[in-house]
């Protein structure tokens, strides 16, 4: 198998950049993309000379903006804009990305970021912590869910949206900080805690009933592929014995870093391509291959996507599907199949560009059209209904008994709620998990 560096840090990932594979990805706001190369430099002879009639134009435009716009404009603004421009009308997904963007792209794909380690809403005005997380500078604070923020360095969070509060929470790590809390409706206090760095898992993994795993990946991070693999490990300890099946939940996943989806796709994978990418430029073209370990010991899988599902969700769901190791289920795909990279600017800005397009391992670009799931299901709403007051056999008084043995089972009388389950509301879950329990049968586990 083709293997880029193992990333350990998205710092080193950024210094890399300049001339070599970046697995690396994109934003909160539009589904992320997985990066590739940077660009290699061409001869310089071969370049076609500078357009002077447009460059005049801009320049005489410029001058003009400056001279007549109704307020005075800067240079530098100007010129950002113009850059700007010409990055945003290339296609959605190549940008200039400003200091702060760029900021927000490294923590985004890294799942790392300097906080307290806060989960928050806005509640009547106020911003109301939901969760704190483990081992946090919140919780070790004493920090509580369902505490209301009502200031911010003294500063009043009434009126602010949850972004804002969020900004003024994240920044350098060691720097301190002053909460004014409010708990219960009681007398307001603060707390005043350091920056720590924060550490945003992109897995969640359980066991939905006896034998049938569940993984959910939110976003692919650096670190996901390895959070993946120690989800699987964890399920063959737990579990004793090889499981009956797994579901994969790519479900509103946007995408992200292009060597995870690669190690998550290889987990389950121990043989052939895994996705290739196509660009203008050389050191565009890339080939990715599984390796024989496998990490999922062969168990069936159900794969789930919808609309949501982008880019690195589609290079796995695409190379699942072509290789036929699982079952596709729920609704097509968002069709993002362009892979960016991302270059480092002076002054701590990047350019995002689009450089190639990746391919499903049968040659299929989804660009713009996206995966087709194997079995259609639609979101649906869930309602339980109340068992009716039927009888059984057993009921009765005077009932013969089993002439085969085992206790007779007479009509179960309905007690306390059930313990919620992820399934139990989650219809095309629900129908992923029905469908691995019908393969289990057929196959006799």
């Amino acid at each position: 198998m083709l293997h880029l560096s193992r990333l350990t840090s998205l710092a080193l990932a950024i210094a890399i950049v300049i001339g070599a594979p970046l697995a690396q990805a994109a934003e909160k706001t539009a589904p992320a993309t997985p990066a590739a190369v940077s660009p290699a430099k061409t001869n310089a002879a071969a370049k076609p000379p500078l357009p002077l009639d447009e460059l005049r134009t801009f320049a005489e435009v410029m001058d003009r903006v400056k001279a007549a716009y109704v307020e005075p404009v800067d240079d530098k603004t100007l010129l950002e804009n113009a850059i700007k421009g010409m990055l945003s009308n290339l296609d959605p997904h190549s940008a200039y990305l400003g200091p702060e963007d760029f900021q927000e792209l490294q923590e985004s794909t890294s799942g790392e970021f300097g906080g307290l380690g806060i989960e928050v809403g806005v509640e009547d005005g106020f911003v109301k912590v939901v969760s704190p997380i483990d081992d946090t500078p919140a919780s070790k604070a004493g920090i509580e869910a369902g505490d209301l923020i009502v200031k911010i360095n003294g500063t009043p969070t009434q009126g602010q949206n949850m972004q804002e509060a969020v900004d003024k929470m994240r920044g350098k790590i060691g720097e301190k900080i002053t909460l004014t809390l409010v708990r219960d409706g009681g007398t307001p206090f603060d707390v005043t805690l350091a920056r720590a760095t924060i550490q945003v898992k992109s897995v969640k993994a359980q066991m939905l009933e006896n034998g049938y795993g569940y993984i959910r990946i939110t976003q692919f991070q650096v670190k996901t592929g390895d959070e993946v693999g120690k989800a699987l490990a964890k399920f063959r300890k737990d579990n004793g014995k090889k499981m009956n099946g797994l579901i994969l939940d790519l479900r509103n996943n946007p995408g992200g870093v292009l060597q995870s989806a690669v190690q998550v796709a290889d987990h389950f994978l121990t043989k052939g391509l895994i996705v290739y990418t196509k660009g203008r430029i050389a050191n565009s073209e890339l080939r990715f291959s599984a390796d024989p370990a496998d990490a999922s010991e062969g168990v069936p899988l159900v794969v789930l996507i919808n609309g949501g599902s982008a880019s690195a969700s589609e290079i796995v769901a695409g190379a699942l599907q072509d290789q036929k190791r699982g079952i596709l289920m729920g609704t097509d795909t968002f069709g993002k199949g362009s892979v960016q990279t991302v270059l480092p600017l002076n002054n701590d800005r990047a350019l995002k560009i689009t450089t190639a397009l990746y391919y499903t391992p049968n040659g299929r670009s989804i660009q713009a059209q996206g995966i087709n799931p194997d079995i259609v299901v639609r979101r649906a709403k869930v309602t339980n209904e109340a068992d009716g007051e039927n009888y059984k056999e057993a009921d009765l008084l005077g009932h013969l008994g089993n002439g085969n043995g085992g206790a007779d089972k007479p009509t179960v009388k309905s007690g306390a709620a059930a313990k919620a389950r992820p399934q139990d509301d989650d219809f095309q879950l629900s129908q992923a998990l029905s469908l691995l329990k019908g393969l289990s049968i057929t196959r006799g586990n």
